[in-house]
Parts: C-alpha cells; structure tokens; sequence
C-alpha cells in the first residue's frame, strides 16, 4: 500500500534532480495521459490533475515518476507529501512546497510567515507570490502527493492560488486516495482547479502483474493478479510468499493486516468491522458483520460505507474484504487464540441465522481448540455432503475436527465409522483402522447396532456398500453375546446390503434360519417377517406367502429395512397391486427426518412407492408426475444416474413414457444413464428392461430383443424367479415375433406361463395368458386371451386388461368374428385411452375400424358377402387351398373355413365345385 515515506523519491524540499523516470508495468497509459498536458502548460497554459485510487494502487509512484519526466522536460519540480502524523501541523505541506519554489540563493520565507501570524490574507499572498515567481522562472510542475492528509492550512493555500494561476505555466497534480472522506472545509476540486484531468489507478493486467512477480504470463500470474486485485503494493507483498505450489488465494501477509488496521484507526468503529469481514468471507451480511464486531448497526452501516468507498470492502449486499489477499493478510495479523474465538462466535450467528451446514461447518475447523459441543451434528452434515459430492478429503477434515470434541462412546462410534467412509475413498487401509477403533469404543449395543444400521443405509452402493458390511460385520460379532434380538436387525441389514451389491447370487438364506426361534423382540420378528418374504420372492414360489410376510413386515413403524435400496425395489413391486399395503408402506417411510442416503430427498421413497403404485393400476399420467417431479429432485441432487433409488426412478419413468407414447422424452432421459455404473442387481435391470421396451416400440426390435435377453440373463444368474419384477419374457416373446422367432416366442410364452402360475399372482398370470394367445393358434389362443381378462378383470391392472382386450378383438375379427371384436375392441379402446396408454389405444382403434368394415356388405356383389369373405372366396375359386389361403392372409385355416361357410350360404351353393360359377354370375347381374 501507499507509504508515508517513498525512499525512492524526494518528498520534499529540493527539487528533483534530472533522472529516467522509473518504470511503472501496466501505467503507461496513466502516464501518457498526464505527459500530454505538458505542452499546454509550456505554452504558458496552467493545467491540473488529480490521481486516484486505492491503497496501494500506485499513486506516488506515478506522481513520481511524471514529475521526472517533467523535470526532463524543463519543468521546475515541487513535490510535497501529506502524511497523517503532520495533518495537525498548520501550513506543514505548503512548507514543503515554499521550501521547493524558492529561487536558487535567495532567503526562504519563514514557516510562521506560512501561517498567517501578520495575517491571513498576507499569509496567502506569500505563498502565492512564490508561486508566481517561480512560474515567472520557466514552466513549474507542482505534485501533492496524499492530499488527503495534508493539513487545513496547506490546503487552504492550494486553493487559494487555484484560480490565481490560470494564465501562468503551472502544471498542478495531486494524489488521493479514493472515497476518502473530505477533511476540513476545503475540498479536493476547490485544490486542483475547475477542470482538472481526473485519472482513476485500476488493478495492473496480467502481464504487467506477471512482470512484478518475475513470473511468466500464465494460470500462476493470473492468480496472483486475482488474489490481489492487480493491486501493485500487494503484489511485492505477494512475491516472496509464492513457493513452489502455493495456492495464491491462500496466501497472506500479517505485514499488510497490521499497515490496513492501522489505517482503518481513523475511522469509527472500521477495524472491528475490518476483523469480523475477514473471519466471515462470503458469509458477511451485514447483519452478522455487526453482530460479529459488536457494533450498533448505524455505527456499522456508517464504518462498512467508508470501507466500501475505500475499496476495502466489496459494495454489495454481501460486504467480503475485496481481495483474497487481504482478507488472509488480517486474519494473519490476529491473534490465534482471537481468531479461532472469532470463528467459533461466527459459527453460532450464522447457525441460528439457518445458514447452510457447509458454511457453518467451514468456521468450526478454524475455531481451533475451542469447544463448540453443538457442532458436531453440523460437522458430520457438513461431511456427508462432501462424501456425496465428491470431496472426501473435507468431509475427513469435518470429521476429525468433530473427534476433537468431548463424544460419548455412541457418538464417537458414529463419527469414527463417517470418518471410515470418507478416508476409504482416500486411504482403504486407515479406514479399515478407523473400523477396528470404532468397534472398540462400542458401549451401548443398542446404539451401537442402529449406528452400523444407519451406515449401512446411507451408502448407495459398490466398494462404499462393501466397507459398510465389512463395518457392520465387525459391530454384529462384537454385539453377538446380547444375544439374538440385539444382533437380529443388524444382521437382516447386514443380509440385504449384501445380496444387493453382489455380482452374482445372494448368500445363503438358510444361515439365519438358526437364530430365527428365540426371537422374542417384535421389531426383531419383523425383520425376520421382512427376509422372508425376500426369500419368498426370490424364489418366485408363493405371492400368498410373500405377501403375508410383507403384511407382518409392516406392522410397526420402523421402516428402516423398506428403506434399504435391495428391498424397497422388491417390496413395491410385489405390494403395487395391492392398494391397501401401498398405503400402509408409505406412511412408513414417510418419516420427519432426512434419508439416511444424502441423494435420496426427503420424502423420495414414499412418492416413488405411490407412483410405481399407479403405472401398475394403469394411471399412466398420474404415475409419470410422481416420477418427473421426483426425478427433477435427484437431478438436483446429482443422484439421478448414482444412486439406486434415484436409477430406479428413471427407469420407471422411462417405461411410463413408453406406454404413454412419449418416445423422444424416453429417448432423451436414457442417453444421459450411464449402463456401465449402474452395474447393482435391480438398477441395471430395470434400466435394461426399460431400454429393450423402448428399442421394440421405436422399431429397433432386435437390440431391444437383446436387451430383455439379457435382462431375463441378469435376473437368472441372480436367482431371481419371480415373475411380476419385470415382465421382460412377455415383451421378448412379442419381439420375437415380430422377428420371425416363432418357436423362441412360444418358449418365452410357455416359460412365463409355468413362473406366472406357480406364483399365483392376477397380474403376472394374466400378463403371461396374453402371451399365450399370441403364440398359439384357434380355440388355444381364444381360450388363453379369454382366461388372460377373467384373470386381469379382478386386479387393477387395467393396462395389462386393454393390452388383452385388445389381442382378443383381433383374434376374433380374424375369425370373421365381427360382432364380438367390435364389442371387445371398444372396451379396448376406452380402457386404454383411459391409461392413457396412446400407442395401444391407436392399434384397437384401427383394429375396430376394420372389424367394422369387414360387417359392411361388399359393393361389387349382390349376395351380401363381407369384403374378407369375397376376398376367400375368389382365392379359393382360383384354385387355392384353405391352408393356402390361410398362410396368404395370416389367418387360421379354422378362420377360412368359416368365411367359407359364409360365402356359400350367401351364394346359395353346396359347396367348392360351385363356387366360380356363383361369382361370376353375381359379377354379370351386377354389371347390369
């Protein structure tokens, strides 16, 4: 910053001997800007300027180094210096200049003659004739440096021969610093003149900063350049501090935090305010600026608008120090001990002001060796955040700040095991140290078992999940002499966290069945309820079972296990058709508190069951809002394409969509899924299922074919046989179909039959019966689609009922069947329009059209006969065979066989032999 006494250049007295102007980097243009006042002022023209700018900025250096050159220039050279240690001594700085404008050998006027003690006209007289006299010499170049300070007197003086030189060659320059506050009764223009060049010292350039540093142009120098602003004082400062891989935002100088506090002394109330803007940063509003300095708010408003006007503090609504730089140079300035005091009373304001936990947080790790009991909830926040969001190396540092507090053995477990999870992604192996410590300061099991409990819940997935059960693995064998219900839940968690995350097939089921009987804990036994109805599930043998399990499951109100990732996939899709257990489940896990997994918002799990819910009942519109909306709150999280629950989200949107005939939309949200992270057992195959449905409806059948292949493989290799998670067989077989597959369909079709009637359920049976029926032939495919609505009609799956509906009123039109498609494609057509479902409602609306038309009598024929039947009937004239005909038309030769029968009755004929005669005579009597 700018300082009281430049060494480097005359302050005052003696004028400035002839020497190169020193060189300014970056001020070149401040300096030609006052040089082209030069010839104006040599013509016998007085001119005036004024130089401002900020601490530090450069303004004595300038005026220095223009005066030089005005030396050079023949100028007679007068430089004098305000300073604040000399503002009280009358006429100190008009001294100065008297001393300079003297002429060679002649007396110098005494400093009381300065002072008016003959008077105060005469006083000024004085001044001013020497003024004149030196200007009478030859041109005179008269540089105030800092007027800001100069005494009242002095000023006095200067603006007393303002208008009084006009017509002399007198070049005036003066120095201020910005926004300070006018002194005395004289202000800066009444000194300079009426219209003096006003020149404002910005921050220097990147290359001229670069130049000060010694560095080379580039990302360092640009930092340095941002860190102080340009600012060329702060820069030395900044010089000798840049070791080789210092971050310049971080760097500082106590130096310059004392230089700006002693300047700040002049000013009410602005050093309490300078500390506090440097312990807030970015949190200093100005209430907690006030509150921190312990400041009436006027006397706050009125420092911070000083400062502001200084330049020491941004003017925004958010008053920060201006520079990094600066704001690290004060706060090395302070004490330790009164700066970690100061963070940790910042902490508290903006905790009760509802600021975010990070910010909070980022106070407490300053607030060294101060006890703040409080903070460590909000460090452990703080640090989940970081976890999620990628910085484990700050979640770490949270965590072992909140260590350093007075914990009980439950809380200092649950740091320790936070702790375990952020230094894994960092360092595995003192993770698996923070384990072992963890599990050695286990004091009460209950507390012990929900904290690995809640571990286990807050970890999406992956190594992450594998650290969880490894921990939790660790708590369950210390709590194993409890006995069974102290250590049942943790294990049940401990099971489901590792059939989730394994590649392959789910550990064995039946090494938990020991410990099942002495179970004497209800919320034990409802753990025990839940694996069972997994294991019902999983085995796809009995919805009955599965669901009675899941109902006994239900009957508290600890839904910690629905809210594991593993088994809330499961449960919903088994309790989606059962509207009374939807219900309850999700005012299970609608709980106050915040989800364990940080992506997951609050209140995700409940609107994700309710909207799986009602795609199942066919409320396509309805369930696809649940899902958007959702969806946008894990897009805010970033937790869309990471977090199980937020990839099962997606996929189920995407298969709504698909339904609803929203393709592109569908298109646009899988591109941005990532296939190659999403590896758990349910995501990936949901994603996979979701896909191959898109692929087929958009034309790309044989990738979606592969596609619920390989959905079908997944599952298989995971031990998964129940039908109704993702009906992929029922859509593979129609892919196949269209692919000229007919055998792979009708072993799809027979396989889903076989899982969909050992388990029992409406939906999954009347999914496969319809299946079925496009797979077999006559009566077996009308018997099967027939059975597929009786089935479907009594569950709410009212999609899955148009989709038969539909296939039935087709089989019947191709039957010659009319009157009974048309019935059965309209209850199609108002059923799916009533899903919502356009694709399916567009196809029974066609197929309607044309069971229609095939009722309407042919126009080129007097015997009445249907389109399809005179059609038949000319192919079979021509010699054609039924089976023949059959393969011609894509329909069952039973079919043929009845337009046939139609025909002939309509022709009044026996039979074949006849049948070329009978057309043509109905042709010549029609072209009569």
């Amino acid at each position: 910053m700018d300082t009281e006494v430049n060494p480097e250049h005359p302050v005052s007295g003696a004028s400035v001997p002839k020497r190169p102007a020193p060189r300014l980097p970056g001020r070149e243009p401040e300096l030609s800007r006052l040089t082209s006042l030069f010839p104006a002022v040599l013509g016998g023209s007085a001119a005036s300027a004024v130089l401002i700018g900020e601490f530090g900025m450069g303004k004595s250096a300038t005026l220095h180094a223009v005066a030089a050159l005005a030396g050079d220039a023949g100028f007679t050279v007068a430089v004098a210096t305000g300073s604040r240690l000399e503002s009280h001594l009358p006429g100190g700085l008009a001294r100065q200049l008297a001393d300079a404008l003297a002429a060679p050998g002649a007396p110098r006027p005494a400093a009381t003659d300065l002072c008016g003690p003959a008077g105060e006209s005469e006083a000024l007289d004085l001044f001013f004739g020497l003024v004149r006299e030196a200007a009478g010499r030859g041109p005179l170049f008269l540089g105030i440096d800092n007027v800001h300070l100069a005494d009242a007197w002095s000023m006095r003086c200067l603006a007393y021969i303002r208008n009084r030189v006009a017509g002399l060659p007198v070049l005036i320059v003066l120095t201020s610093l910005i926004g300070h506050p006018p002194h005395h009764e004289v202000a800066l223009l009444e000194m300079a003149g009426c219209t003096p060049a006003s020149i404002t010292l910005n921050g220097l350039g990147d290359a001229a900063a670069a130049e000060i540093l010694g560095l080379a142009p580039g990302e360092l120098a640009t930092a340095c350049r941002e860190a102080t602003g340009g600012n060329p004082y702060l820069l030395q400062a900044l010089r000798p501090r840049l070791l080789p891989g210092a971050d310049p935002h971080e760097l500082g100088s106590s130096l310059i935090g004392q230089v700006l506090h002693t300047r700040m002394q002049e000013f009410p109330h602005a050093p309490a305010i300078l500390q506090a803007a440097a312990i807030l940063g970015e949190d200093a509003g100005f209430d907690l600026l006030a509150q921190l300095a312990g400041v009436d708010e006027l006397d706050a408003l009125q420092a911070i608008d000083t400062m502001v006007r200084l330049h020491v503090l941004n003017n925004s609504n958010q008053p920060t120090l201006t520079y990094s730089f600066v704001r690290n140079s004060v706060l090395r300035d302070m004490p330790r001990t009164t700066r970690a005091v100061s963070h940790a009373r910042a902490a508290k304001l903006l905790s009760e002001s509802g600021a975010p936990a990070e910010r909070v947080a980022a106070h407490l790790l300053e607030a060294t060796a101060i006890r703040i009991p409080w903070g460590v909830d909000v460090l452990r926040l703080s640090a989940r955040n970081a976890v999620f969001s990628g910085h484990p190396e700050l979640a770490a540092r949270h965590l072992r700040r909140a260590l350093e507090e007075r914990l009980t053995s439950g809380r200092r477990v649950a740091v320790l095991l936070q702790l375990a999870h952020a230094e894994f992604q960092l360092d595995p192996s003192a993770a698996a140290k923070r384990v072992r410590e963890a599990v050695d300061n286990i004091g009460n099991r209950e507390t012990a078992a929900f904290i690995a409990t809640a571990m286990l819940l807050s970890l999406c997935g992956g190594q992450d999940a594998r650290l969880g059960i490894s921990a939790a693995g660790q708590i369950a064998a210390r709590l194993d002499a409890g006995g069974p219900d102290a250590v049942w839940p943790l294990l049940c968690m401990t099971y489901l966290a590792e059939a989730g995350s394994r590649l392959g097939p789910p550990p064995e089921f039946r090494d938990f069945e020991e410990q099942w009987a002495p179970l004497t804990d209800p919320a034990a036994q409802r753990s025990r309820s839940a694996l069972l109805a997994l294991d019902a599930v999983r085995s796809g043998e009995s919805a009955q079972d599965a669901l009675g399990h899941f109902a006994d499951a239900l009957t508290g109100d600890d839904g910690e296990l629905f809210e594991q990732h593993y088994f809330f996939t499961l449960a919903t899709a088994v309790l989606a058709d059962e509207p009374s257990h939807v219900d309850r489940l999700c005012r299970v896990l609608d709980v106050e508190r915040e989800p364990w997994d940080v992506h997951v918002p609050h209140g995700a799990l409940p609107t994700l069951a309710r909207g799986i819910a009602l795609q199942a009942s066919g409320d396509l519109q309805r369930a696809s809002v649940h899902f958007e909306s959702l969806l946008r709150r894990f897009d805010e999280r970033g937790g869309t394409t990471t977090c199980p629950v937020g990839v099962l989200c997606a996929a189920k949107l995407v298969e709504c969509w698909v339904d609803l005939g929203r393709f592109e939309a569908a298109t646009s949200l899988l591109d941005r899924m990532d296939f190659v992270a999403s590896q758990g057992l349910f995501t990936h195959t949901y994603l996979l299922y979701a896909r191959g449905r898109l692929r087929v409806a958009t034309g790309y059948t044989r990738f979606g074919f592969e596609d619920l292949l390989s959905c079908g493989r997944r599952l298989a290799h995971h031990g998964m046989r129940f039908p109704g998670f993702v009906p992929w067989r029922a859509h593979a077989a129609r892919a196949a179909l269209a692919l000229g597959q007919a055998d792979d369909a009708a072993r799809l079709a027979e396989e889903d039959m076989t899982a969909s009637t050992r388990w029992g359920a409406a939906r999954p049976l009347g999914t496969a019966l319809t299946t079925l029926g496009l797979v077999r032939e006559d009566d077996e495919a009308e018997r099967a689609l027939n059975k597929a609505i009786s089935t479907l009609r009594s569950s709410p799956a009212r999609l899955q009922l148009a989709t038969a509906l539909t296939e039935l009123g087709t089989l019947q039109a191709r039957h010659g069947q009319s009157e009974k498609a048309i019935e059965t494609l309209r209850q199609a057509v108002e059923l799916s329009e009533h899903c919502g479902a356009r694709p399916l409602a567009r196809r029974a609306a066609e197929e309607l059209r044309s069971a229609r038309r095939a009722l309407t009598p042919a126009k080129d024929n007097e015997h009445g006969l249907t389109r399809q039947e005179n059609r038949i009937a000319v192919m079979a004239a021509q010699g054609l065979t039924n089976r023949e005909i059959a393969t011609a038309l894509h329909l069952t030769r039973r079919t043929v066989e009845l337009h046939l029968s139609g025909a002939y009755r309509k022709l009044g004929i026996p039979g074949r032999a006849e049948l070329g005669g009978a057309l043509a005579k109905s042709q010549r009597t029609d072209a009569r």
